[in-house]
């Protein structure tokens, strides 16, 4: 047997297995289709108050409504008894509703009592709470005769009315007495007044006179009135409770007696006033608490005190509560076999009592349900069934109140229904994702599945991911995924579909944005903005200042077109954001840029003078507005109305963070100042000049400057200073000078002037030179002796002996005897060398002989120097002068050398031709090649990518300027690198590489030539060409000259002379131009050359087919036609005439 222990367990367990089952509520949408097929049981929508208390006078009206469908009717139980409202004829209840009225006839407390309404309909009956109807008293008013006039009594620390409507005096005065204390009631709910009988208040005195004398100072001493302790009125004794309940308002009250009037002060023991809901009112003599909650319970203490003493009252305060809701029921629609559950949980003090009726019946007396299971405060449903949808209610109670709550179960069943829009269309931007919603109800809820184009087995995962809602999600749309979805929902009573076609769109992109631009007042300003956009999306551009809207008409300065917005001579008030925004019916894209707009700032203002002093003051003003652009600088100047009135001369500059400067400044100068201030755009208008400040005047402080003494002819000096300040009239100069090394007296003059000339000095001698400034106020200090020298004149002598050493290639080394230093007539400049290239020893070599020059400066015995930048195997021609500062000497004797052979130049040119398995190399001569040419040195290597074959070289004599070769394979390629060579080595390098094989176009080009109209084309062109020959050389022989050059670079003689020993003979003018491409030495870096390859092609057809031999070939050179012409024999073939001509 099991004991009661395992039973008590079983159950647990089972509750928490029908617990873990509960699925959610449907939630039935509001779709107008929905909600009119929709069979619901009742819910009570509006009722009266629990306690509601009526106007006799007035008609009674007890509401209760409630909607359901069908329609519910309405009942009514009064003190728990059927209320049968059509026997009473004064009682009506309203049509669709069960809303009763009850005319007013005198005698309305015959329908006090508790009333009670039930709504019901075929799936359930609802409840309304129990209302207590009361009907107020009648209330009277008493009216004195003739009307009494009613003053209320002026309250006051020591008179005050408690909270039971009595009037309290701490303690009575003699003006107190009278007989006319009345009491009246207002009541709110009726608007009427009840008065009561007045009373009369006698005070006692023992001076009977006294009671008609007052003192303001001393209300009681007049009275001989002792002096008493507190004692309380109100409450009685040291302590007492009282229950509130929750979220009412607590007052409690004090009221003392007592000479002094006491002070009433609160407190709560163990804790603080909870200052934001309390209120101290009546003159500290009440405690008021709003919205009392748990936390307020305990005790409270009232202290009255005076001078005399102090007395407390304590009071417990405990707080109760009417039921309030934790869970209140709501309404449960469930589809068939699905499970629910109904929670009511509520909270009190004390703890409320849960009872579940259903239909208005207790839930023990109900038919048994074999779905539901009662557990205290939940209802659990599991496999509903139809047919047992009903109203449920629970009543949460204790001694304070009740709540009743009416919560229906639904069970619905209903086929799939569609509650979307039809074949909708959505466009989506490309990459963005996107939702297909499917909006669908029914019950049991249905399953929902999604399908493309008609094809598949359901859409989800992967890309794709279902809601429960219906919602398709696309996670990134793609092109690909545009088509037609289908969304199809079914459950047992049927199923339904609807379609989406999904377009896949471009985004719009703005691609050429707006940029920050900062532009000076007056200018034009443009800001692009280049958009993107799906072509069948129309976009719109909206320009947008700060976010507000710009607008434009055909006058304005701003305009826009489709790309640019452009705002013509900006202001200081177009500085802003401007933001382009591109629309499109499903997308946008925005882009911003600053607008700044810089000016010349404004003029500084409200210059001042302060600090005073002998030779300086302070300028203080205020900067004007930067316009955008900060201040760099302040320029002060200033204007002097002695020397030079009128004009403005720049004083100093300042730093633009300053405003206030110490400017120093000249004597007997009568100064205004004026400021300008300066920022990157430019400078501003100059301020309104400050007041006059007049400096006192002084000797000259300083010495001129500047003096020296220089010969302009061979018999002069002229002396020379810069001016110096005045400081005082009348400035003038006394200038003195004296042949140096001698004792003669100084000779001197005074002049205005800057400027002294003396005449008739010997050539180039030297002079002791001083000057002194001197005014009206005295003369400034002497300046210091300075040597000045008369002019030069043209040296006498020539250097002699000149001759060279140590020559090779490029330098050699120069000797002379110098001249006597006393034949330089001046200051000895330099020695100075003219030299020229007079001629090459290679003959035929053309050479430019312009004269150059170079200073050698030395005071040698024996000097020396080195000339180098010679040309090599050249023969050069020098001689050499000496010269001062002003002229040069006679010329030495002239000399002449030769310079050594040397490194050749690189090749004049070097290009490749590709045939079909051949490459042909050709190339010319150096344009210098610095000797006699012994032969041509070719090195090359495969290529592939970034790595290079084995190295080979091939020499050439001097006489070969081509090179064939054959190539192994079509597709090798190869890179050169030729040099000349002379007795002193190999010179810079030429190289080049060989260009890319392309299959198809030899294949097209060997079709061609295949062709019998392309034959035929090139006979008709030769017989043309024959033809035009033959009337050239007619019209030559009659006189006509037509001289041809065979290529535009080469000369007209296209004939190389040879010598004996195979130089060649060189006469081209051609030979000083430079070369094409760059060129290294072979043991050096090689610089790639620059020359497309295509153009070296001289008219071959660049075909390069290999056959994998490295057998060359070279060809001797018998004339400038057959190397560097376009007559070569591969002109014979129809294939080479064609390239040639393209």
């Amino acid at each position: 047997m099991w004991t009661q222990d395992r039973w008590a367990a079983l159950a647990v367990l089972s509750i928490i297995l029908l617990l873990s089952k509960v699925v959610a509520p449907i939630e039935v949408p509001l779709d107008p289709k929905i909600q009119e097929e929709l069979k619901q049981p009742p819910t009570i929508v509006k009722q009266s108050l629990k306690d509601y208390i009526v106007d006799p006078r007035d008609n009674i009206i007890i509401e209760c409504e409630a909607k359901g469908k069908p329609v519910p009717t309405f009942l009514w139980r009064r003190n728990g008894k059927f209320f049968n409202v059509g026997k009473d004829p004064r009682v009506i209840m309203r049509s669709r509703s069960g809303t009763l009225e009850i005319r007013s006839s005198g005698k309305s407390e015959d329908y006090e009592g508790e009333y009670q309404c039930f709504a019901s309909n075929e799936f359930g009956m609802a409840i309304s709470n129990k209302i207590l109807l009361r009907v107020s008293s009648e209330v009277w008013i008493v009216f004195s005769f003739p009307p009494t006039v009613i003053m209320p009594i002026l309250q006051d620390k020591r008179v005050s009315m408690g909270l039971n409507g009595d009037l309290f005096f701490s303690n009575v005065l003699a003006k107190d007495a009278t007989t006319d204390y009345s009491c009246t009631a207002r009541f709110e709910f009726t608007h009427t007044i009840q008065q009561k009988n007045p009373y009369t208040l006698k005070v006692l005195t023992k001076e009977p006179y006294n009671d008609t004398f007052l003192n303001s100072t001393d209300l009681y001493g007049a009275r001989n009135v002792p002096e008493t302790q507190p004692t309380f009125l109100s409450p009685k004794g040291l302590s007492s409770s009282k229950i509130v309940l929750r979220g009412e308002q607590l007052l409690l009250e004090c009221i003392a007696a007592g000479v002094p009037t006491p002070t009433i002060d609160w407190f709560k023991r163990g804790a603080d006033l909870p200052s934001k809901k309390v209120k101290i009112e009546n003159f500290g003599k009440t405690l008021r608490i709003f919205n009392v909650s748990e936390e307020d319970l305990g005790d409270y203490t009232c202290m009255a005190s005076n001078k005399i003493g102090s007395i407390r009252h304590s009071v417990e305060v405990q707080v109760k509560a009417a039921p309030y809701w934790l869970d209140k029921p709501t309404n449960l629609v469930l589809a068939p076999d699905e499970n629910g559950r109904l929670v009511c949980r509520a909270r009190g003090n004390p703890k409320p009592t849960i009872q579940w009726l259903v239909n208005g019946e207790p839930i023990e007396s109900s038919l048994p349900n074999p779905n539901q299971q009662v557990l205290g405060d939940t209802i659990l449903f599991h496999s509903v069934q139809i047919g047992s949808s009903a109203v449920y209610q629970c009543n949460a109670s204790n001694e304070h109140g009740y709540l009743l709550a009416n919560a229906f179960v639904n069970i619905l069943d209903m086929a799939p229904r569609m509650l979307g829009p039809k074949n909708q269309l959505i466009k989506v931007i490309e990459n963005n994702k996107t939702f297909l919603d499917c909006p669908f109800f029914g019950s049991p809820f249905p399953l929902l599945r999604w399908f493309k184009n008609g094809l598949g087995s359901g859409l989800d995962g992967g890309q794709y991911k279902l809601y429960h809602n219906g919602t398709l999600e696309i996670k990134q749309a793609r092109p690909e995924d545009q088509g037609t979805y289908t969304c199809v929902a079914s459950n047992i009573l049927g199923k339904m579909e609807n379609q989406v076609r999904l377009e896949v769109k471009e985004p719009t992109r703005i691609v050429r944005a707006p940029e920050h631009v900062t532009q000076p007042k007056g200018s034009t300003v443009r800001f692009h903005c280049r958009v993107k956009h799906d072509p069948s999306l129309p976009a719109t551009v909206i320009w947008l200042k700060d976010d507000k809207p710009l607008s434009f008409s055909w006058i304005g300065r701003f305009k826009k077109d489709e790309e640019s917005l452009t705002i013509h001579n900006v202001n200081p008030e177009d500085g802003g954001t401007y933001t382009c925004t591109a629309k499109t019916e499903i997308d946008e894209d925005s882009a911003s840029a600053r607008l700044t707009v810089t000016g010349r700032p404004d003029p500084p203002q409200d210059l001042e003078l302060s600090d005073p002093s002998a030779r300086s003051v302070r300028l203080t003003w205020v900067p004007g507005n930067e316009n955008n652009s900060p201040l760099t600088h302040f320029l002060v100047q200033f204007e002097e109305d002695r020397w030079e009135p009128g004009k403005w001369q720049n004083l100093s500059i300042f730093d633009g963070n300053l405003n206030s400067v110490n400017l120093q400044l000249s004597p007997f100068v009568n100064y205004q100042f004026r400021v300008i201030a300066i920022n990157a755009v430019g400078q501003s208008q100059p301020s309104l000049p400050s007041a006059r400040y007049q400096t006192s005047g002084a000797h000259p402080d300083v010495v001129p400057s500047g003096l020296k003494g220089w010969g302009s002819k061979k018999n002069n000096m002229e002396i020379t200073w810069q001016n110096t300040e005045r400081n005082g009239p009348n400035l003038r100069y006394v200038v003195s000078w004296r042949r140096k090394d001698t004792e003669e007296e100084w000779d001197n003059i005074t002049t205005t002037r800057m400027k002294h000339i003396i005449h008739n000095t010997d050539t180039y001698v030297p002079y002791e030179i001083k000057i002194q400034a001197v005014n009206d106020f005295g003369h400034s200090p002497e300046s210091n002796i300075v040597i000045g020298y008369s002019g030069e004149d043209k040296p006498s002598a020539a250097p002699t002996e000149l001759r060279v050493s140590k020559i090779n290639s490029t330098k050699v080394n120069i000797h002379w005897v110098p001249v006597d230093p006393s034949t330089v007539n001046g200051e000895f400049k330099d020695y100075k060398l003219y030299f020229w290239r007079e001629a090459s020893l290679i003959k035929g070599l053309k050479v430019n002989k312009t004269k150059l020059h170079k200073g050698f400066f030395t005071t040698a015995e024996h000097p020396s120097g080195i000339l180098t930048e010679l040309f090599p195997y050249s023969k050069y021609k020098m001689y050499m002068v000496v010269a001062n500062k002003e002229y040069e000497g006679p010329q030495s004797n002239t000399v002449e050398f030769y310079t050594k052979e040397g490194e050749p130049g690189a090749p004049k040119y070097f290009r490749i031709q590709r045939h079909t398995d051949v490459v042909h190399l050709k190339w010319d001569k150096p344009l210098e090649p610095n000797g006699v040419l012994i032969g041509y040195t070719l090195q090359y290597h495969t290529v592939n990518g970034t790595q290079a074959g084995e190295r080979k070289v091939q020499s050439f004599p001097p006489n070969v300027t081509e090179y064939i070769m054959n190539l192994p394979n079509r597709f090798t390629r190869f890179k050169f690198y030729l040099a000349g060579r002379t007795q002193v080595g190999a010179g810079e390098v030429y190289a080049v590489e060989s260009p890319h094989f392309t299959n198809e176009a030899y294949k097209e080009q060997e079709d061609i030539a295949t062709q019998g109209w392309f034959i035929g084309l090139m006979c008709a062109v030769a017989l043309l060409v024959l033809i035009l020959l033959i009337v050239c050389f007619i019209k030559r022989s009659r006189g006509g000259k037509y001289p041809v050059r065979e290529k535009k670079d080469l000369p007209l003689d296209a004939v190389d002379h040879k010598d004996q020993d195979g130089s060649f003979d060189y006469h081209s003018d051609e030979d000083n131009k430079p070369l094409q491409g760059s060129q290294t030495s072979l043991d050096g870096n090689v610089k790639e050359s620059d020359d497309s390859l295509v153009d070296y092609g001289e008219g071959g057809d660049g075909q390069f087919n290999e056959d994998g031999s490295f057998i060359g070939q070279y060809t001797v050179k018998k004339d400038k036609e057959e190397t560097e012409g376009n007559e070569s024999s591969e002109a014979t073939s129809p294939v080479n005439v064609i390239y040639s001509l393209a």
